[in-house]
């Protein structure tokens, strides 16, 4: 018997359960063996087409189906693209969470405010020096630049080779030492073989290099020192460095800063005690309660709406819908972070809005390449760094994705060691090498209100059905012994036509209805699924005829069941006694 060799009976699987060909929800899983480490846990928000959806995170079916190896959940950093998803997988589930002081506490925050998140408490607190060790693997991690502070990526060393995980990242030398990238520690890592790197797509497409955090933080302070009214900051509320970039200018120009929004506050609350964000004055902070104590050009507002999502909440305030902040003349609104493609036409929409109150906007956009994700020079540093055998471009819609594979051929690569992946695409290495094995399920898990998975595709037809043409309600009534109609139909609209306007198509639709119904109730079987069927059926086919629209049909049909009629029993009527005949005096004059 011929004994197989250490590396061809070790199992590895990278799998792809978010964050490819889309923005957000990053989560991969690495199998090592009997051992599965999530890498993120994100969310992304909803797309144009899901109406009425509030967020979006993963389809968690593979998770729970293998939960007992996992060997845990490390996080990259604390933006809700990374965390947002955590509390719908382990409130259900008890599996450790590994991440940074901030991230750790940022994810907290977002576990606590789910239902049944306080019973959970396995986070583990873990920095570019840590190394865990589990059956199959040992984890370690190293500093990147982004946004915000204690962003780390993750190193899966198996006995085939690492497994690089970058989270968000961008190199940026002259970032502030909290922020630096850890440039000796990839140097170290890629003299050792690297089997697969899971890189940062998101801004693959840029050729430009990024704008220095140092010289955003100037530009916010001459927008600041520019604008002599009011000044409204829309940001991310985990953007640490925009925050502190906000609160210097503010200083400098005499200002000070209302926060909005209570995850804004909570974050803050946690950047200022983990001495991640410096006050430049002990009062610079102001409630919002406190805003009609100071003119216009004393205060800056900083806010992010829910979630952390600016764009609705500057909406509202510019439709005076807000609680506490109205758009008015004057006011600058200055949009710190830079959209993605999917929500520019949101931006234009909300900038359309403020206009239209009065105020003037500004966005980083429009002057800087601010983003905190790498360019194609960053890429290319990072591959010759790493040397890895095989490239996985994660974070990003497939163009992304495509325009990160380019780069990487462009460096050298072997295009068949580059994989354009889709959630739920499964990559295997053994003795071949790496390739595309059978997928698992994976997708899309939406979030209305407090209903999680409860809204699919039919739910979302459904909607933009009715966001497109309506609803159109018709009501009959049967006597179904008699078998007849027992009244006129009645019909209604709502979002399809003006009734009023529109008398004859509406007498007609009720006529179509009642000889729908009354054919069918003189058949011999009755079978009430295909009564409403034939009567969708009739309406559809006439009032696209009428209108070319498809709203959607709402049959009702109401079962009239005849009354019993009680006996009614006439209770016998009360003998009367008889008339008793008058006197013979009675009625006579009483005369003398």
């Amino acid at each position: 018997m011929v004994q197989k060799t250490r590396k061809q009976q070790d199992k590895i699987r990278i799998i792809m359960l978010g964050g490819v060909r889309e923005n957000g929800k990053n989560i991969y899983a690495v199998e090592v063996n009997s051992d599965i480490f999530i890498l993120d846990c994100g969310i992304k928000y909803p797309e144009n087409e899901m109406l009425g959806v509030d967020v979006v995170i993963p389809d968690f079916s593979y998770i729970q189906d293998n939960i007992d190896r996992v060997a845990g959940i490390f996080l990259t950093h604390g933006h809700a693209d990374a965390i947002g998803a955590l509390p719908y997988l382990i409130t259900k589930h008890d599996i450790p969470v590994f991440g940074s002081q901030l991230t750790v506490e940022l994810a907290k925050i977002t576990v606590k405010s789910a239902k049944g998140g306080n019973k959970f408490n396995d986070f583990h607190v873990i920095d570019e020096n840590t190394a865990i060790d589990f059956d199959n693997a040992t984890v370690s991690f190293f500093k990147t630049t982004h946004s915000i502070p204690g962003s780390l990526g993750v190193v899966i060393k198996t006995p085939a080779g690492q497994i690089v995980y970058t989270g968000d990242f961008k190199f940026d030398q002259a970032a502030a030492p909290l922020y630096q990238t850890d440039f000796a520690r990839l140097a170290q890592i890629g003299t050792e073989p690297v089997l697969a790197l899971l890189a940062d797509s998101a801004n693959a497409e840029s050729p430009y290099p990024n704008t220095s955090e140092n010289d955003i933080g100037k530009y916010v302070l001459e927008l600041f020192e520019y604008h002599a009214g009011r000044i409204i900051v829309a940001s991310v509320a985990s953007n640490i460095v925009r925050i502190q970039q906000v609160l210097d200018a503010a200083a400098h120009t005499g200002r000070k800063v209302i926060l909005t929004g209570r995850d804004l506050a909570k974050i803050v609350r946690t950047a200022l005690r983990l001495k991640l964000l410096q006050l430049p004055q002990p009062d610079i902070l102001v409630p919002v309660k406190d805003i009609k104590k100071y003119d216009d050009h004393q205060i800056v507002i900083l806010e992010t709406g829910r979630s952390g999502e600016p764009l609705k909440s500057l909406q509202k305030m510019a439709t005076n819908q807000h609680r506490t902040v109205h758009i008015h003349q004057g006011d600058l609104v200055f949009i710190s972070t830079t959209p993605s493609y999917a929500m520019e036409t949101t931006v234009a929409k909300t900038k359309d809005m403020i206009y239209r109150a009065g105020g003037e906007v500004k966005a980083i956009s429009d002057d800087l390449h601010a983003s905190g994700h790498a360019y194609k020079s960053d890429l290319q540093l990072l591959l010759n760094l790493l040397h890895p055998e095989y490239l996985v471009p994660v974070q990003g819609e497939y163009r992304l994705l495509n325009a990160h594979a380019e780069i990487a051929e462009q460096a050298g690569m072997p295009a068949d060691h580059i994989f354009l992946t889709k959630i739920g695409d499964v990559l295997a290495y053994d003795k071949h090498g790496m390739h595309l094995s059978q997928a698992v399920t994976a997708g899309n898990t939406m979030i209305d209100g407090l209903g999680v998975g409860d809204i699919g595709n039919i739910v979302l037809r459904d909607r933009k059905m009715l966001a497109d043409d309506g609803i159109f309600i018709a009501v009959v009534s049967i006597d179904r012994r008699k078998k007849k109609v027992v009244s006129s139909p009645k019909v209604t609209a709502r979002g399809f036509v003006y009734m009023k306007a529109n008398r004859d198509l509406m007498a007609e639709s009720a006529d179509i209805v009642r000889n729908a119904v009354q054919k069918d109730l003189d058949n011999k079987e009755l079978d009430w699924s295909n009564l409403k069927q034939n009567m969708r059926e009739k309406l559809s086919h006439y009032l696209f005829e009428q209108t070319k629209r498809h709203p959607v049909i709402l049959p009702v049909i109401m079962e009239v069941k005849p009354h019993r009629t009680a006996r009614r029993t006439t209770p016998a009527k009360r003998k009367e006694p008889a008339a008793k005949a008058p006197a013979a005096n009675e009625g006579a004059s009483n005369e003398s």
